[in-house]
């Protein structure tokens, strides 16, 4: 008698399943995010005996801490700096990494790269495509440089016959390009679909920590910027990445937005050349390059992502509205915060912003949200809307209230720091600030404000 086919819908946002299609998810709340999909029952297997990731049957069994064995080299060098603080000073063994962005952004050019360095320690690395042949791997190894003999490839989609490979050859690293293409025999979905990319990142997981094998994953990502795939992918892994930036422009940063072995808030800031991404080393200098001198409407201020301060340019442009309707713009930021702050200064100042259209641009390419901006955008609002440039050695940071108060910020000793190494020559800083930053920075002029009112007089 033959199987009946089933069909099932599925969340693209977050995989919950349904018999019939809803118009929004009652898990995620999502709208119009259900596909539908043939299943078929999987067969069924005896229960074997489980094996820990030392080799060891048994490896369910619970253990107290004490019991736990740590080697003295828990984490691979990747020999790429920015790649090394994003992930929490390097590689952990046995960890499965998703690694998403814009198609052209350079995922497969830093993971082989990384294989490279990593394989050229010495340790067996095994890259698997399922987007592009031998050919046109050795094509990009070619530009990028010279691979030691202990990196492998492999062009393969069949799960079954990857999993085959990889208990063969036993490597310490695998490389999966990309998730999306690879399918499991035992879901007759097809390649892509929700229930395939669930699955194939479940026998992911299960060959990484059972045989303590790294493993980086390639992610498409949708129009909005997201993995593409049920939102419980990126629950699944132990780091999420995310490549941020314009593929024609020359920078790169790379985010965590999820890491278990490390912190979220840190960033590597990469550039794309001839031979692949190089480091940035110094991401301060390379967001000011090109910064006019003597234009209104312009600041530098300081955002700190993770441990690291990072100097860049606000710039404001403020001119009479054609419309009734005054149009409000702001390119990496948030754009509530500017009409907010622009409400501020309206009311707390008396400009008369209701007649003007605003445009904020963070130069460089950056996006942050972080309140410490607050005071840098302002001023450069107000330098724009009074036509009166900002001094080029001049650096502002702060967060304003709705009183339009100036407020504290943490790590200021950090982002005056910063500044000074740059050859900034004045700091304006929160009050709260003042006096300790005073005594512990010394070749900078420290210029402490209670408020807006006090900052635009300073202009």
């Amino acid at each position: 008698m033959a199987t009946k086919i089933k069909t099932v819908f599925f969340c693209q946002s977050c995989g919950y399943e349904s018999s019939k299609w809803m118009g929004q998810c009652p898990g995620c709340r999502e709208w119009n995010s259900f596909v539908e999909e043939t299943v078929k029952p999987a067969p069924k297997t005896t229960r074997g005996t489980t094996t820990s990731a030392s080799g060891a049957s048994g490896g369910s069994a619970p253990k107290t801490l004490s019991e736990i064995v740590m080697n003295d080299e828990e984490r691979y060098d990747t020999h790429i700096g920015e790649l090394n603080r994003v992930l929490g000073d390097g590689l952990v063994k046995g960890s499965l990494i998703l690694v998403g962005g814009d198609p052209g952004i350079g995922k497969s050019t830093i993971l082989l790269q990384v294989a490279g360095n990593i394989s050229g320690d010495g340790k067996e690395v095994l890259y698997i495509s399922g987007e592009e042949s031998l050919r046109q791997i050795k094509l990009r190894a070619n530009r990028i440089g010279d691979f030691s003999e202990h990196l492998k490839f492999m062009c393969e989609t069949n799960l079954s016959d990857i999993e085959e490979a990889i208990t063969r050859a036993k490597p310490e690293v695998v490389i999966i390009d990309s998730i999306q293409t690879m399918f499991n025999e035992s879901v007759s979905s097809a390649p892509g679909s929700v229930s395939q990319v669930r699955e194939s990142t479940s026998v992911l997981l299960r060959i990484a920590k059972s045989m303590n094998i790294s493993i980086f994953i390639v992610g498409h990502v949708t129009k909005e910027g997201q993995v593409a795939g049920p939102r419980v992918l990126e629950h699944m892994v132990d780091t999420v990445l995310y490549f941020e930036g314009d593929r024609h422009a020359s920078y790169r940063i790379l985010r965590a937005v999820k890491n278990r072995f490390g912190s979220t808030n840190e960033i590597g800031v990469f550039e794309m050349q001839e031979k692949g991404l190089a480091e940035v080393a110094n991401p301060s200098e390379f967001m000011l390059d090109g910064r006019p001198e003597n234009a209104s409407g312009s600041i530098v201020t300081c955002s700190v992502e993770g441990t690291r301060p990072i100097l860049i340019e606000v710039q404001a442009l403020v001119c009479r509205s054609n419309f009734g309707f005054p149009r409000r713009q702001a390119n990496g930021t948030d754009y509530n915060r500017v009409n907010l702050l622009m409400a501020v200064l309206e009311k707390r100042i008396g400009l008369n912003m209701g007649e003007f259209d605003a445009y904020v641009n963070l130069a460089g390419g950056m996006r942050i949200a972080e309140p410490s901006l607050d005071l840098g955008i302002c001023l450069a609002l107000i330098s724009s809307f009074k036509n009166i440039p900002i001094g080029s050695d001049v650096i502002a940071f702060g967060e304003v209230g709705l009183s339009g108060e100036v407020r504290s910020v943490n790590m200021g000793e950090a982002r005056v720091s910063e500044a000074k190494k740059l050859g900034f020559k004045t700091c304006i800083v929160p009050k709260a600030l003042e006096d300790k930053l005073k005594k512990s920075c010394k070749g900078i002029e420290i210029i402490g404000v209670s408020s807006v009112a006090d900052a635009m007089r300073l202009i």
